[in-house]
């Protein structure tokens, strides 16, 4: 290669606020059985938020009218993460990290939004509450104590472990193997064909002047009808630490105390685009699109859906009033009386892992977006204050934090969930454009966003500005 051509191709990655990279072929595709899981930490939040709580909530409510936009949202965000993977494929960067090169404030505007969205424990609540109805608990549980026990559980897991992401995979895989064991069950011994009637009859609508369902519910289930917010983010960082394309040139997140730290920022390379590196790429952009697909968006609809209709045949519409976890209590309850006692409390035990492992996710996600972040913009030159150990000290941070929120008195889950999901919401406005900018004038022309995937991007980006727009004036009285 050239000096020209060098410096031609380098001049793809926006130099003025981050450092220029270097070059560095791209590594030989694996075989899709060996990156399977880059994708279930996100599924695993994806399942506690929309799947297990706000959709089969809003199906009690209006029945499955708004159903269809679950399926739009999980396939925006399906397409939100493969550009956000490409971008780290080709790059080893985190897709902040690129947004950055753009104009600096980025990365720490981020930083907010992902602590103002995950700062409320809304899901470790919900965890907790569900754990009360297994052991038959009234009223006076000790929702809170058990809640910030799991928080510190959590805690100390994620800080101990040698290599933080194979340890977050391994936990997650599991309790989502646990959770789509219930699932499956669950088809033929507590859904009705009832149900799957209406879903097929009724799901095509919208719940215009429905009671109890608000712009801010409609808004955060449409952005967590998938993960939602930052977590859609941070797919950078895990297929980064999956070894995924440039990733597998990077640094990975470690513990403090066992594991072997390198203080170095996560800044990435760039590969020439010549025959042998574009055969690679198209082995890693094929490998990583059906990896996302079959497990994030498959898997997810499928289960989301699945959560739904049981929700639908076992308390019907109407029937629940409140806004907050009574439903689940109610659902439980009525799958002992229809099935089997057994079946009502593998449903809460259910609920908790589901709840308990969106949790697990949320504070593995924004410590990574946070340690990320400030280790390139902020501490790069700190031999002491490495990636692992602002990890470390984020998640630590955040547990306090939201132990105060729930011992002054904020401990309602479902309002949790629901400012959580609607500032996801107003993320994927921003990052939406964002990543359009990004993957079209940071990559080469040979990779770079075009065709359909550029028109579902447009769409995110006006749809969810739509429904954001709509937030603020429901907030201000002007509609609601």
């Amino acid at each position: 290669m050239t000096a020209s051509s060098s410096s031609e191709r380098s001049a793809h990655l926006p130099t003025k606020y981050l450092p220029p990279v270097d070059f560095r072929d791209l590594p030989e595709p694996v075989p899709l059985r060996k990156v399977s899981g880059a994708s279930v930490i996100i599924l695993a939040t994806a399942i506690g938020s929309g799947e297990m709580i706000l959709w089969p909530y809003i199906t009690t409510q209006i029945g499955f009218t708004f159903m269809w936009a679950a399926l739009v949202g999980f396939g925006i965000q399906f397409f939100l993460n493969m550009e956000i993977e490409r971008y780290t494929l080709a790059t080893g960067e985190t897709a902040i990290t690129g947004f950055t090169r753009f104009w600096k404030p980025w990365w720490w505007l981020f930083v907010i939004f992902a602590l103002l969205q995950n700062f409320w424990p809304g899901w470790a609540t919900g965890a907790a509450t569900a754990a009360t109805y297994v052991f038959g608990m009234g009223e006076d549980a000790p929702v809170v104590p058990i809640t910030i026990a799991a928080l510190l559980a959590i805690g100390i897991t994620l800080t101990l472990s040698p290599v933080v992401y194979q340890a977050v995979e391994k936990i997650q895989g599991v309790l989502v193997g646990l959770i789509m064991l219930f699932v499956i069950i669950a088809i033929p011994a507590a859904t009705t064909g009832e149900a799957w009637g209406a879903l097929v009859t009724d799901g095509v609508g919208f719940p215009a002047g429905q009671a109890g369902l608000g712009v801010a519910l409609l808004l955060g289930a449409l952005a967590f009808a998938g993960a939602g917010g930052a977590n859609n983010l941070v797919q950078s960082n895990y297929i980064r630490d999956k070894g995924m394309g440039m990733g597998m040139h990077m640094p990975k997140i470690v513990s403090p105390i066992t594991g072997h730290e390198e203080a170095k920022p996560s800044l990435g390379y760039v590969f020439p685009t010549d025959a042998e590196n574009m055969r690679r790429w198209r082995g890693w952009w094929k490998v990583a699109n059906w990896e996302q697909f079959i497990t994030f968006f498959l898997i997810g609809v499928l289960t989301l859906i699945i959560m739904s209709v049981l929700a639908y045949s076992t308390l019907g519409v109407g029937n629940v009033q409140e806004q907050d976890l009574a439903f689940l209590r109610l659902e439980g309850e009525a799958l002992q009386e229809t099935v089997a006692p057994w079946f009502g409390v593998a449903f809460w035990i259910t609920a908790v892992i589901a709840l308990f492992t969106t949790n697990l996710g949320i504070l593995d996600y924004t410590s990574r977006l946070i340690a990320d972040q400030f280790k390139i913009n902020a501490l790069k030159d700190s031999p002491f204050w490495t990636e692992s150990r602002i990890y470390a000290a984020s998640v630590w941070a955040m547990i306090v934090v939201g132990s105060v929120i729930l011992l002054v008195g904020f401990d309602q889950p479902f309002v949790l969930v629901v400012i959580s999901s609607s500032i996801a919401g107003v993320q994927m406005f921003i990052y939406s454009g964002l990543l359009m900018m990004l993957n079209r004038r940071a990559l080469p022309k040979e990779i770079k966003l075009g065709g359909v995937r550029m028109a579902v991007l447009a769409v995110s980006f006006l749809f969810f500005g739509f429904l954001s727009v709509l937030l603020v004036l429901d907030q201000l009285g002007i509609v609601g």
